[in-house]
């Protein structure tokens, strides 16, 4: 099985971004899914149902979110009836939407999907770790699902490479999100999934962080009230992960980084 991945969409930036890439992406890797996290890809701040829908019209099999994903308020009603928009499975009982999903494609393979948060620098959030037990036990490769890709939406590189190999050996592939930079460790863990820290971010890198950098830096250098930060304005660049599965055991073969567009250094996947 084939997947591709791509980190926090950040704004109208990003949502070009993606919309001028994954056809071509489509065509060139022949994925069998795609998920994106749309975390910020409404004006940097949440996400709205118009543009689930544009991005599940672009082939997105399941979007993920974060911390920002009530920060569209009409998202939470969407939410509740979509499922293939995931929130973080870690947030306290009775919280509307869903942290998995199982999507099935029209080869009849099935993916599931889970979205978790991490703690450290992070709101106040349950820990992962029980939730990522639990739900494994739930969706177990080979059994129910032929793929499972977990996204962790968190600050620290620390927790996320637990969380790895806390999960290592269970899923096809850990990826983290958040920080909107892409990490250079991509690998595959010792018992067999697929690993990158932060895939980092689908949007404007001539940027901090996806934010018009004069604000950004307004506010780092002086101690006065800024304008709301907003993202920069710019053609964008979209970044992710290739992964390869294996039919038989559902653990990863492969994993590459994804990067094309503007102001990063472009890595094209190949498939295997």
């Amino acid at each position: 099985m084939k997947i591709i991945f791509l980190g926090d969409v950040f704004g109208e930036p990003g949502r070009e971004a993606v919309a001028k890439y994954v056809p071509r992406l489509k065509k060139s890797l022949e994925p069998d899914f795609i998920v994106i996290n749309g975390e910020n890809a409404a004006h940097g701040f949440g996400i709205n149902a118009e543009i689930c829908h544009q991005f599940f019209d672009l082939g997105a099999d399941v979007i993920t979110t974060g911390n920002h994903v009530w920060d569209q308020r009409e998202i939470i009603s969407f939410i509740e009836k979509e499922k293939r928009l995931l929130r973080p499975a870690n947030f306290s009982k009775g919280t509307v939407g869903q942290g998995y999903t199982i999507v099935e494609n029209d080869k009849g393979q099935r993916l599931g999907v889970i979205n978790v948060m991490s703690q450290l620098f992070m709101k106040p959030i349950d820990s992962p770790f029980p939730v990522l037990e639990e739900l494994l036990g739930e969706i177990r490769l080979k059994d129910n699902v032929d793929a499972i890709l977990v996204d962790v939406h968190g600050e620290t590189t620390s927790e996320k490479k637990a969380i790895g190999f806390f999960c290592d050996g269970y899923v096809s592939c850990i990826v983290g999100t958040h920080t909107h930079v892409p990490t250079a460790d991509t690998c595959i863990l010792p018992q067999g999934s697929a690993y990158q820290t932060d895939a980092g971010m689908c949007g404007c890198y001539d940027s901090i962080i996806g934010v018009d950098k004069d604000i950004a830096l307004q506010r780092f250098t002086s101690d006065m009230p800024s304008e709301r930060m907003r993202p920069a304005e710019g053609e964008g660049a979209v970044c992710g992960i290739f992964v390869t599965t294996d039919d038989e055991t559902g653990l990863a073969t492969d994993i590459q980084p994804l990067r094309i567009g503007a102001g990063i250094m472009e890595s094209l996947p190949v498939a295997v």
